[in-house]
């Protein structure tokens, strides 16, 4: 339901965009990541009744635990006030989603958006991303370097997370002509 009603705004809405980007927006907004940051911004992790071994390890705020939780609050929605309390319910959390990812103008799709803006100025771009924490509650950061200048940092619960959000902060300074961590790049004498 969540897809259909999103998709039906995107269409409806911006009629003029090609099928590529209007998938890439509605990817952008019905993810896992996305659900979870609309629980987090409904403050639903405390009220998840979850197990003890969920709860020592942070469960309240596992992006797949919240997103399952949006899920089903939306389903609940639907159950009980049928389809057009829970489209309501859809375009109040997720049009605003949709907004941000189109005023962003790339579909949340950054490490793309990156390497072709690092492509149109013929200078490499590379990701350093580092780990911390145990297996289940891992936390990583990422810096991107586009040429000499180096950007981020991002961080996530994935690399690829973490890569995206240094990817949009990158996207967004060399847009802007500023950059949001100025340390230099070691070379090689700085080894």
């Amino acid at each position: 339901m969540l897809q259909l009603v999103v998709t039906d705004h995107l269409y409806r809405a911006h009629p003029d965009l090609p099928e590529g980007k209007l998938s890439k927006l509605r990817i952008a907004v019905v993810n896992a990541h996305a659900l979870a940051g609309v629980a987090r911004s409904l403050d639903l992790g405390p009220m998840i009744k979850l197990g003890r071994g969920e709860v020592a390890t942070g469960g309240h705020d596992k992006d797949s635990i919240l997103a399952d939780t949006t899920e089903a609050v939306i389903g609940a929605v639907y159950l009980t006030g049928g389809y057009p309390a829970a489209e309501k319910l859809i375009r109040h959390l997720f049009v605003p989603l949709l907004d941000a990812a189109l005023a962003d103008g790339v579909g949340l799709d950054h490490k793309t958006a990156l390497q072709e803006l690092a492509a149109e100025r013929g200078v490499p771009i590379a990701y350093e991303v580092t780990g911390t924490g145990p297996d289940h509650a891992r936390e990583f950061t990422a810096h991107v370097l586009v040429g000499e200048q180096r950007f981020g940092p991002g961080t996530g619960t994935t690399k690829r997370q973490a890569e995206q959000i240094a990817a949009r902060l990158a996207v967004t300074d060399l847009n802007a002509g500023t950059t949001t961590d100025p340390a230099p790049v070691p070379g090689p004498a700085d080894d």
